[in-house]
């Protein structure tokens, strides 16, 4: 037996969107501030992917986590393609025993807006399986939110609209870890940042984030350096959940912990980690005298070219250019013509 509970009607989609336009949520200047100071090129340096080791506190082997980030192309509505961030993430292995997993793909604004997401979260439980669904796209000045839970055979749905303007400061699934790879890079974390997100129930809440310092951890029998930082989601319906990354410096993740949960992520292997490139200034050529009569070649070549009658040479080489020089005839004669212009005496 299935159910569906779905505001998609007008009358729902009028409630969701005053109540979102009632939100107080804004997000901290700092933290807009701080996405306003992102740039193309500082994006680009952080596209690439990274696999990390699902394992128990115990040690045991749970799964495996990926994350990608790239140069994806997304179009419009009038067919235009435009060039994005996109973050492809999935995490897949078992909790006691169970099959579980989550993933999330996500084109994102070069400061880290989000455009379109898809994520997807699922439990298989023998008795009664669960999986949630969730949608965030960007259509005019608003964004939609879709989510879907099933759990065995029932199925809830609801659509949310969130005027774009509330979405300042807002970061998603997808835009976390990229702004994560940011923060390593530049090795610190904005002060008083408070950003917004999504809850597990979804729910704008405020996010902030807490630099904890730097620490040396061993990764596949190597010494690396990590600087770490704690994401706190502030649900405003329950507690608030906190998860701590390590980062390396170019923006590897080389462990995550969520707190209070019985598992942890875990990098295995050391990646080789990306500098900034040096932009080399473009070469100045300084404009140098020809002292062609001290070049013993380039005089020889002068001489060589130099021709006997230099008078002679000019006129018969400019002579075509002259404004009143009468056209040349259309077959050639035997008799070659003077390259002087005639000179006509006027008659007394």
């Amino acid at each position: 037996m299935s159910s569906q509970v779905q505001s998609s009607d007008p009358r729902a989609k009028d409630q969701h969107a005053s109540a979102a336009e009632r939100s107080p949520l804004e997000a901290s200047a700092e933290a807009i501030h701080f996405l306003n100071s992102l740039g193309k090129e500082e994006l680009q340096m952080l596209f690439f992917s990274e696999t990390l080791a699902m394992v128990s506190n115990t040690g045991e082997p749970q799964g495996e986590l990926t994350i990608e980030v790239q140069s994806g192309k997304l179009k419009d509505k009038f067919d235009v393609v435009s060039h994005y961030p996109f973050v492809h993430a999935s995490c897949r292995g078992f909790m006691d025993k169970t099959i579980c997993g989550n993933s999330v793909r996500g084109y994102l604004s070069w400061n880290l807006r989000t455009i379109e997401q898809h994520s997807q979260e699922f439990i298989k439980f023998h008795i009664l399986p669960m999986e949630r669904k969730m949608s965030l796209l960007k259509e005019e000045d608003q964004l939609v939110m879709n989510r879907s839970i099933k759990e065995g055979e029932e199925v809830k749905t609801e659509v949310t609209f969130i005027p774009w303007d509330s979405t300042v400061g807002f970061i998603s699934e997808a835009a976390n870890l990229l702004l994560l790879r940011v923060m390593a890079w530049r090795q610190m974390v904005p002060n008083n940042a408070r950003f917004l997100a999504l809850d597990t129930e979804g729910k704008l809440c405020y996010s902030t984030y807490q630099a904890l310092g730097s620490q040396t951890i061993q990764v596949d029998r190597q010494q690396a350096e990590v600087f770490i930082v704690e994401q706190t989601v502030h649900s405003d319906q329950g507690i608030p959940t906190s998860c701590q990354f390590y980062l390396l410096s170019d923006g590897h993740l080389a462990k995550r912990i969520q707190v209070g949960s019985p598992s942890y992520c875990l990098i295995t292997k050391m990646p080789s980690l990306r500098e900034e490139d040096e932009m080399e200034p473009h070469p100045v050529f300084k404009k140098k005298p020809l002292m062609w009569e001290e070049d013993m070649e380039l005089y020889s070549k002068f001489l060589d070219r130099k021709p006997a009658d230099v008078v002679t040479f000019a006129a018969e080489y400019f002579g075509p250019f002259a404004m009143h020089r009468p056209p040349s005839p259309a077959l050639r004669s035997s008799d070659p013509r003077s390259p002087f212009r005639t000179l006509h005496t006027e008659s007394s």
